[in-house]
């Protein structure tokens, strides 16, 4: 049985998330594990390094009530919806129960400050190392160099990445090369969401498929694209795939 299901030209994960984040941990094998929403999709489109950057993901998880409905609307199957923050506390959790070391590259001084002395109380057995990186647009192979050297010498089993897709994407491809960690993923904005920094939306409206309104409310400016623009695109281009699937079938 296929452990994915494709949609729209990428192999996206069916597996739950706490068998991904056990085969993530305690293979030998060094895995990146990245989310797929319907704006990620929008945004590769013109953007051939991303696109190229979630190819080579070891693992996609469906991030978005989006990807649910397309699994299901193209291939007929349904798969549970993963955000970044489920992929996360499942692998903190995980980490915490063997013990390890995680690393957090991406925003600021003190969200991450945030993020450490909440993980002392939540994730006792793990041990937080972070680093705010200088804000560029796109960093240079000296930058990932360094970035690199300080994954390594503190030999870190998990690192997250939060820098917003499609930036973290292309940063973990160049840092695979240069670490020799278990595990990265890039999980964009859940560092604010357990800093507290930004609330994340309650449990009824996740229930609902309605994560996207509450977000949008909270932050228009920033969201808006994705909403508007980004979620059409992805639409349209499910509806021209049926239409194309349907014609080759008998």
């Amino acid at each position: 049985m296929s452990c994915s299901t494709q949609i729209l030209g990428f192999e996206v994960s069916k597996l739950p998330v706490a068998e991904i984040v056990t085969s993530s941990l305690f293979d030998e094998k060094q895995l990146v594990v990245n989310t797929l929403n319907p704006h990620s999709y929008a945004e590769q489109k013109s953007d051939i390094e991303f696109k190229e950057a979630l190819l080579s993901s070891d693992i996609l998880i469906p991030d978005g009530s989006g990807m649910v409905l397309a699994a299901k609307f193209l291939n007929n199957v349904y798969i549970d919806k993963i955000a970044g923050y489920n992929l996360f506390f499942e692998t903190m959790t995980q980490l915490s129960e063997a013990g390890g070391k995680v690393f957090f590259l991406g925003s600021t001084d003190s969200v991450l400050n945030k993020i450490v002395q909440r993980a002392k109380v939540d994730f006792p057995k793990v041990d937080v190392y972070t680093l705010s990186p200088p804000f560029k647009t796109d960093f240079d192979s000296s930058d990932v160099r360094e970035f690199a050297r300080k994954i390594n010498d503190i030999k870190a089993d998990v690192v997250f990445v939060g820098l917003t897709a499609p930036k973290q994407e292309k940063l973990i491809v160049k840092l695979k090369e240069f670490t020799d960690v278990k595990f990265l993923s890039g999980i964009g904005a859940v560092f604010d969401f357990y800093a507290g920094t930004v609330k994340r939306p309650a449990e009824i409206w996740l229930k609902l498929h309605l994560e996207w309104l509450v977000r949008l409310i909270g932050e228009p400016k920033r969201l808006w694209r994705r909403n508007f623009i980004s979620t059409p695109v992805f639409l349209m281009d499910l509806l021209k795939s049926k239409i194309i699937n349907n014609k080759k079938s008998p």
